[in-house]
């Protein structure tokens, strides 16, 4: 009997602490969110697969890879800064509805010049240049709009996970389901199905009641703000030695993505759907890494995950290079995804955490500029060594210089969390005597 009854409270904690990883559910508004994502970004990570396998389709080069991610991303890059004043000035769901509107009416431009087999990769990088423009508005106003969905804030981190869990889903949906419908009817379908799943997201949006924001109605100028912004970046020690991280994963680590085709096609003699297994297998890495820290009660501890995050991502990157194995180079691809994830989507919580409200805007607008930003620099960067000396060795190499960047991260470790301590003392999350 006694036995039974400790078997009951064993199962009733386990119930507990899985209700504990769904807590930002709790939120209407977050639920509406996640609603309408989970479905609209299938949509998105199969363009991107489709988007990669029809530039190696209509090209066969690395070189040009690395320039279509250049363009999707440069003007994320120049623009996010003053995106970032936009943010704190504008109302944010508004402007997360005109985004998705926008984005959905250059998916379908791509699908209607890839159905017409008209598409050359002169549009391919227009239109990628337009979504890099749009992305520069729509990535800070989505992580600022965050804190409005979530009422409490100490259910902030699990949103986030929350968030990235739905990322990782769809990552892993998206580019397995891609695969099969450019085998079945090509890549112009899967651009279609995209542009048509942003109506979730936008019905989503429009459904939500949000207690608005007092808008900031300040005499200074943008630059000014701008400055102000950079600033406090560039001079408070924890938000900067994260970024200066990221901004190195991004530019050397993140654009193995760009490569991938290349590795399908030459590395591992397979076709899209290859690329869809690379790219799923990424997305389970990434996933369970997003219910890992959707788990988690605290963010005490983030800042060593995301070192050792760089650190899994970069040897993982590494080992892929040497890989000419499927089954191996999917194990790996689980390695790099979870060390990818684990690595954003905490330092995205400890910034969330960090940042006072007046300031959110600006510093998820270089949040946007480290993630998203350093990346086109990155593709043309890949795209260049993977000409001259082929995927596997650049892949290898751009590994390396996430491992460096991690040992860099550990030796700043200490500073930061003399920082951050009063901080998260005055927040509750530390006790005095801790």
């Amino acid at each position: 009997m006694a036995a039974e009854t400790m078997q009951e409270v064993k199962i009733e904690q386990a119930g507990n602490r899985f209700a504990h990883a769904w807590r930002a559910l709790r939120h209407r508004n977050f639920k509406l969110y996640i609603a309408g994502q989970s479905i609209s970004l299938i949509g998105t990570w199969m363009t991107r697969l489709a988007t990669s396998w029809l530039v190696y389709r209509l090209t066969g080069s690395a070189l040009l890879l690395g320039v279509v991610g250049f363009s999707g991303q440069i003007l994320t890059f120049l623009l996010a800064p003053f995106a970032g004043v936009w943010v704190e000035r504008l109302d944010r769901r508004k402007l997360l509805v005109w985004t998705q509107a926008l984005a959905g009416i250059q998916s379908l431009a791509m699908a209607a010049l890839t159905l017409a087999k008209v598409i050359t990769i002169h549009e391919i990088i227009v239109l990628a240049a337009l979504q890099g423009l749009i992305n520069a508005f729509d990535m800070p106003g989505r992580q600022a709009f965050l804190v409005q969905m979530v009422d409490d804030k100490r259910d902030l981190g699990n949103a986030i996970a929350l968030n990235s869990s739905i990322v990782n889903l769809a990552r892993l949906v998206g580019p397995a389901l891609a695969g099969l419908v450019i085998a079945w009817v090509g890549e112009g379908y899967c651009f279609l199905i995209d542009g048509v799943s942003y109506g979730a997201v936008i019905g989503s949006l429009v459904m939500m009641h949000v207690k608005p924001l007092e808008l900031q109605r300040v005499p200074a100028t943008m630059l000014a703000q701008m400055k102000e912004g950079w600033s406090y970046v560039s001079t408070f020690k924890p938000i900067r030695t994260i970024l200066l991280l990221f901004a190195v994963i991004s530019l050397m680590g993140m654009p193995f993505m760009v490569l991938l085709p290349i590795f399908a096609g030459k590395i591992l003699h397979g076709g899209a759907h290859t690329l869809g297994f690379l790219t799923g297998a990424s997305g389970v890495g990434a996933l369970a890494s997003a219910v890992s820290l959707a788990i988690r009660k605290t963010v005490r501890g983030l800042t060593t995950m995301i070192q050792l995050a760089a650190a899994m991502f970069g040897v993982g990157l590494i080992l892929f290079g040497l890989s000419h194995v499927l089954w191996l180079s999917m194990l790996l691809m689980l390695v790099v995804g979870f060390g990818m994830m684990q690595g954003l989507a905490a330092s995205n919580t400890v910034i969330q955490t960090l940042v006072p409200e007046d300031k959110r805007g600006r510093v998820m607008s270089y949040y946007t500029m480290s993630f998203v930003g350093m990346a086109p620099f990155g593709s043309l960067l890949a795209g260049t060594l993977a000409h001259k000396l082929g995927a596997p060795h650049t892949v290898m190499i751009t590994g390396a210089a996430c491992v460096l960047g991690s040992l860099w991260f550990t030796v700043q470790l200490p500073g930061m969390r003399a920082v951050m301590r009063p901080i998260y003392e005055e927040m509750g999350i530390l006790s005095k005597t801790e």
